[in-house]
C-alpha cells in the first residue's frame, strides 16, 4: 500500500460488513525500523464521471497500549454514497470538485481513534444493527476527516478516469513513475513501460497525467534535464558527454530540448 510505504508488512486483514456504498477494512500492519508510527490520515478524491466520484480515506494508528503493530483504517466511499446529495451542495465544500483528482493529508484527531475503536469491537447485536452502527461511525469519521483538512489541496484539472477509484491501478501508476525516475538515461516508450508495470497503454497515459499532472513524455525530459543540468554544472562534464550520457540520439536534440525546459543552451550553464 503506497500510503503506508513499499516496506510495510501486512498482518491481518479484516473486512467489516458496513453497507453497499461504503467498504470498510481494518488492516494490523509491521512497519520496517525506524519507519513513521505516528497518527496521520490521507484522503484520496477520484472524479468518475459527471457528478460522479469515489472517495477514499486511511486512518493510519500509531502503537499503543493495546498494540504493538500499526493499524490501518481504509474507507472508501463508493459513487452511490454521494448520489444522496445534490451535485450543487457536495460542491460547494472541498474538496469536492468533479473536474479535479485530490490528494490530501490531514491529522488524526483523538476522537477519530476513539471512532475507528468502536469500529473494531464486533457488537453482539443483529446484523442491520451492526450496520447501521457501522455506518453512522464511517459517516462521522468522513465528517471529522473533512474538518481536520485545513491547507489547499494538491489537484490536477484532467478528465475523470473511473479506473483510478482501484488503489491497485493507481499504485501501477506509482510504479510507473518509479521506473523512469531509476532509469533516467533509459528513457520507456509509453508501450514498454505499461508491459512493465502489466497496465493498459491509454490507462497509463491518462492515469499517469492525472496523478503525476504530466504527460510520461513531459516527466521524463523534466528528469533528464535535471540530471543533465547537475552533470554540466556541479560535475563539468562536457555538452556531448552528457547528451550521450542520458540517451540523447544527437548533440542538437539535447539542446533544444535542454533549452525548451530552462530557456538556456547546455553550454551556458557549462560556462
Amino acid at each position: 500500500m503506497s500510503f503506508l510505504g513499499e516496506e510495510a508488512v501486512l498482518q491481518d486483514r479484516q473486512k467489516l460488513a458496513v453497507n453497499n456504498s461504503v467498504i470498510c477494512e481494518i488492516l494490523e500492519v509491521v512497519m520496517p525500523e525506524g519507519g513513521a508510527n505516528e497518527d496521520s490520515g490521507m484522503l484520496y478524491l477520484y472524479p468518475i464521471e459527471d457528478n460522479q466520484f469515489c472517495l477514499q480515506l486511511y486512518f493510519r494508528l500509531g502503537p499503543d497500549e493495546t498494540s504493538v503493530n500499526t493499524s490501518v483504517c481504509s474507507l472508501r466511499f463508493q459513487p452511490s454514497f454521494f448520489d444522496q446529495y445534490p451535485a450543487e451542495q457536495l460542491m460547494a465544500n472541498q474538496p469536492f470538485r468533479f473536474d479535479q483528482t485530490t490528494e490530501m493529508q490531514f491529522p488524526v484527531c483523538s476522537k477519530s481513534r476513539t471512532l475507528i475503536g468502536q469500529m473494531k469491537v464486533d457488537a453482539n447485536i443483529t446484523p442491520f444493527l451492526r450496520s447501521l452502527q457501522l455506518t453512522e461511525l464511517a459517516m462521522q469519521l468522513l465528517r471529522r476527516a473533512l474538518e481536520c483538512i485545513s491547507i489547499p489541496f494538491a489537484a490536477c484539472q484532467v478528465p475523470a478516469c473511473r479506473f483510478l477509484a482501484y488503489e491497485s491501478e493507481r499504485e501501477k501508476i506509482q510504479d510507473a513513475r518509479l521506473i523512469l525516475e531509476q532509469n533516467i538515461d533509459l528513457p520507456y516508450t509509453i508501450k514498454e513501460l505499461a508491459r512493465k508495470v502489466a497496465m493498459n497503454e491509454c490507462y497509463l497515459k491518462k492515469g499517469f497525467k492525472t496523478l503525476v499532472g504530466r504527460t510520461i513524455h513531459e516527466y521524463q525530459q523534466e528528469l533528464r534535464i535535471e540530471k543533465a543540468k547537475q552533470l554540466l554544472q556541479h560535475e563539468g562534464r562536457s555538452v556531448t558527454e552528457v547528451a550521450n550520457t542520458l540517451g540523447y540520439s544527437s548533440i542538437s536534440h539535447f539542446s533544444t530540448a535542454f533549452k525548451r525546459i530552462t530557456g538556456m543552451k547546455p553550454c551556458e550553464l557549462l560556462a
